[in-house]
């Protein structure tokens, strides 16, 4: 029998295109699928063939949602800015919102949650809905044992790795800290008649009925203390390639001579690139290779172009990378999978959030490098892809990317839905 499944997530187009890759799938096997989300998404769900219902809040317009990107991706303060300037206010209307997507129509036989999608708890609470969660990125785990590098302080992930001990104290600190960010949830709950419940930014945001780490094993393994009933599914990809072929001035260039560097910064750190696509361009010269830059907004292309540098506004990551030598990009979770899938060496340049934490990984399993923004020069890039592009790391990574080719986290993930509903 159908079964009606409301997806929610909010962020990035890396918070959506898991789902997108999850709801095409349940839609394959006869279920409906309803993706609720930032009206701003509304076209690129509909255009897939996916049923959407819109999610305040929305994105602004132009450049007013490009200064909302940066602070949200900021390093120091963005996780605040997003939970207490960006979600807090609209808390109620994000309510209602989802409580319409999981009400309309005969009602959804299941939800499943995003990690920010906070509202989604206190509907499954107050209605009875069956609910399962998700996790994108292993930092949301917050585990003793393999402790997250936090974007602010990612200095003291050398200190909290020496024991679980010390990693459970600096987690408990972090729920202290952040107890002000999650004040309207309260405040919400007590509207609702419902009690104070678990913190919603850590062990509150998991479903006691199952929870989806959409990650690869090999990227980061179950931890003896991940939530009970956690399956670690393997990364659910999608990049909409089916509705995006390769412009011919891309194919041209690709086919033109050896495997480019890619450099791209996913679809937010695009809004606050610094100087990262010139230092590119500067890179080819210096390294005497091809360099492919995908700017995702026309103004970061760079003044001029070198020989051997190609500049375009977007491509399908599954498409490009492939065809690439290296990838050099902000270590978000999506861009962060698909170089893995590719199988080639990464040099990452964290912004906020989980990229650091998502560097930190890729260098412990030996397909890349972290690069800081502070020390992004042409020079010292030229140096780390010069090490990147040796046998050993092109070895490893292909090794890597053989193994997570050889995953369907689509389809794990959707088995463990359908038996949840």
């Amino acid at each position: 029998m159908s079964k009606r499944i409301v997806l929610a997530t909010w962020g990035s187009l890396g918070d959506l295109h898991p789902y997108m890759a999850l709801a095409r799938e349940l839609r394959r096997r006869g279920d409906e699928p309803v993706i609720a989300s930032i009206p701003l998404y509304r076209e690129k769900v509909e255009d897939a063939g996916i049923a959407f219902h819109p999610v305040r809040p929305d994105f602004p317009a132009s450049e007013e949602a490009a200064d909302l990107v940066r602070r949200a991706i900021d390093r120091r303060d963005g996780a605040r800015f997003i939970f207490r300037e960006l979600l807090g206010p609209h808390l109620g209307e994000t309510y209602e919102d989802t409580l319409a997507a999981v009400t309309s129509g005969s009602g959804a036989d299941l939800v499943v949650s995003h990690v920010i999608a906070v509202t989604v708890p206190l509907i499954a609470e107050k209605t009875g809905i069956p609910w399962v969660s998700t996790v994108l990125s292993p930092i949301s785990f917050f585990s003793a044992y393999d402790p997250p590098t936090p974007p602010f302080l990612s200095w003291t992930r050398a200190l909290v790795g020496l024991h679980p001990a010390l990693a459970r104290a600096f987690t408990g600190l972090g729920k202290r800290a952040t107890r002000a960010w999650v004040r309207p949830v309260r405040d919400l709950r007590r509207e609702l008649d419902l009690p104070e419940g678990k913190h919603p930014l850590f062990e509150g945001q998991h479903s006691p009925t199952r929870v989806l780490a959409l990650f690869s094993p090999v990227f980061a393994p179950a931890q003896p203390d991940f939530p009970p009933r956690t399956v670690v599914t393997g990364f659910p990809f999608y990049d909409g390639a089916e509705a995006h072929p390769m412009d011919p001035a891309l194919g041209g260039f690709l086919d033109s001579g050896p495997p480019p560097v890619l450099f791209t910064l996913g679809s937010s750190a695009i809004w606050d690139a610094g100087e990262f696509y010139e230092t590119g361009g500067e890179v080819a010269e210096r390294l005497g290779r091809r360099v492919l830059l995908l700017v995702g907004n026309p103004e970061n292309i760079p003044r001029r172009l070198p020989d051997g540098v190609a500049a375009f506004e977007y491509a399908p990551f599954s498409r490009v990378m492939p065809r690439c030598s290296a990838v050099v990009h902000q270590g978000g979770i999506g861009t962060t999978a698909q170089a893995l899938r590719a199988g080639r060496p990464q040099l990452v340049m964290p912004f906020g959030h989980d990229t650091l934490d998502n560097a930190r990984r890729v260098t412990a399993l030996g397909v890349g490098q972290t690069a800081s923004r502070s020390r992004f020069s042409a020079r010292a890039v030229a140096r780390a892809l010069g090490e990147l592009l040796t046998a050993g790391y092109e070895e490893r990574s292909e090794e890597v990317g053989r193994q997570i080719r050889a995953e369907d986290g689509v389809g794990t993930a959707c088995d463990l839905i359908g038996q949840a509903v």
